[in-house]
């Protein structure tokens, strides 16, 4: 058979060229990159990183410097690692990479709607600062949002009294807490413990979460077309984000059928109220689909990074007994049995909050950052980066970089600590990133995981149904985000 008659074949043939083609230009094409592992065309570096993208890319650290380049697939990307250069993209030079850069299994998703994930500039910092002055109205950083921890606080205290010293897993228990306070400044109200829709919507949350960060999730961002024809484990994931966005639309139409446009009750209502006053601007962000996109975005960054840090924190005292004797000694002496916490105690908890500083450098909730990518030619290190390349700040070589911390691979409280026991600050504790990009819920994650975690040790004892020994504090998956193995214990009252 002649096979230059096929046409068929002749199509595979110029479709799989141009395809390598494509993929050659994008490897080879990209200027004075810094050096990196040597990209396949189409894989790109998938063999050298293959399904454990966090150490894998840390493993090239070692052989190509804090600075290297990764190619997803035919995407080529900087790896930044090391408080120094990190904080030169967040901080010293931040507007040169302010853009954010593909995260694909999001993107896919939101079509450039919202305000973490989009490509507009423009759009991100009207929304941004729309979403900060509202925030800030309905509580953020003020006394007000300290009252509606405080009455959670009390709620979970309840919830976990009930229990009655019974073994079980409590991260269901624990997220609804952190739920209600983020769903009652975006709608205004909280739920009971018990209630199913409240279980469902964490849940989709936390597998989300879980999906993206997993092998399967980090192959997806990968080749993120190739994947959407593959099964498994990653095609849950526009479905989780569906019935979220669902979920928040419905809860949106019953902030409409009931809205007072001269009483806004949660951040909801002001949008629908700025909504309604540029509806005659055709270039206006404030639309529904920003507003879903922006709500649902929201309930990520206040639920899930908190929630699992506190889970994690929990599981690391009770793998370290003698520093939650301390802890608790110290609320004790403190703050006593009878009274709640507030925030005026934390500069009196000198250890308490480095405990809790410590925690969250140790659990280093999102090691890789979300990407950046760069608004116009730059140098970092020596080398001319093109305009909108993607970055990939490694957050955990910030928080365990061993310039910065004394103990910087182990769970020390003293990487806080100064000589007399003092609280000490440290510019590399950046967990949640920094600068103008940095989590938009940062102060509420602060406020929250200081109350919360005071709170609990101030009522309860934490036991371990396996020795200390078993305990494993290594997480049980790391990728966009680092999640500890599941684990139960017990709240034994004090």
């Amino acid at each position: 058979m002649d096979l230059l008659r096929d046409p068929t074949l002749l199509l595979v043939i110029f479709i799989s060229c141009f395809i390598l083609y494509l993929s050659v230009k994008s490897i080879w094409g990209n200027g004075n990159l810094p050096p990196g592992p040597t990209p396949l065309p189409l894989l790109g570096n998938m063999l050298d990183i293959g399904g454990d993208i966090v150490n894998s890319l840390l493993n090239l650290r070692k052989k190509h410097g804090d600075v290297f380049t990764v190619h997803l697939g035919s995407r080529p990307v900087v790896v930044v690692c090391g408080y120094k250069l990190v904080s030169e993209i967040y901080l010293d030079n931040g507007d040169d990479y302010l853009n954010r850069g593909d995260m694909p299994a999001w993107d896919g998703f939101y079509k450039d709607t919202g305000m973490i994930f989009t490509f507009n500039m423009n759009k991100w910092r009207e929304l941004r600062r729309f979403s900060v002055m509202t925030l800030r109205e309905f509580g953020f950083g003020k006394r007000s949002l300290e009252d509606r921890i405080h009455e959670e606080t009390q709620h979970l205290v309840e919830a976990l009294k009930n229990t009655k010293e019974t073994i079980f897993d409590a991260r269901e228990t624990l997220c609804n807490a952190v739920y209600n306070v983020i769903f009652s400044i975006m709608f205004g109200h909280r739920y009971d413990y018990e209630d199913k829709e409240m279980t469902r919507m964490s849940n989709y949350i936390y597998e989300t979460f879980v999906i993206i960060s997993s092998p399967w999730g980090q192959i997806y961002e990968m080749f993120p077309t190739l994947m959407g024809f593959i099964p498994g484990p990653h095609q849950k994931i526009n479905k989780l984000l569906g019935n979220l966005k669902q979920y928040v639309e419905s809860r949106v139409k019953i902030n409409q059928a009931t809205l007072d446009p001269n009483n806004p009750r949660d951040f909801v209502d002001a949008f629908l109220i700025k909504m309604e006053k540029e509806k005659n601007n055709q270039n206006s962000e404030f639309n529904m689909k920003n507003l879903l996109a922006s709500t649902l975005q929201i309930f990520f960054a206040g639920v899930e990074s908190l929630n699992t840090t506190i889970v994690y924190s929990l599981l690391i005292l009770m793998k370290y007994p003698d520093v939650l004797a301390v802890v608790h000694k110290e609320i004790d002496d403190i703050i006593g049995r009878h009274r709640s916490p507030t925030l005026q105690d934390r500069t009196r908890l000198p250890y308490t909050d480095a405990v809790i500083h410590e925690m969250q450098r140790f659990t280093d909730m999102f090691p890789m950052a979300a990407p950046r990518r760069t608004t116009k030619e730059v140098t970092l290190n020596g080398y001319t980066l093109p305009k909108d390349i993607n970055i990939y700040p490694m957050l955990t070589t910030v928080l365990k970089d061993p310039n910065c911390f004394k103990y910087p691979t182990e769970f020390n409280p003293e990487n806080f600590l100064n000589e007399k026991g003092e609280f000490k600050r440290n510019d590399a504790f950046m967990p949640l990133a920094a600068g103008k990009r940095i989590c938009l819920g940062e102060s509420l994650v602060r406020m929250e995981l200081f109350l919360f975690l005071v709170t609990i040790l101030q009522n309860f004892d934490l036991k371990s149904p396996v020795p200390v020994e078993e305990l494993d504090i290594t997480p049980n998956v790391s990728g966009l985000g680092n999640f500890p193995k599941p684990y139960k214990l017990a709240f034994i009252p004090r």
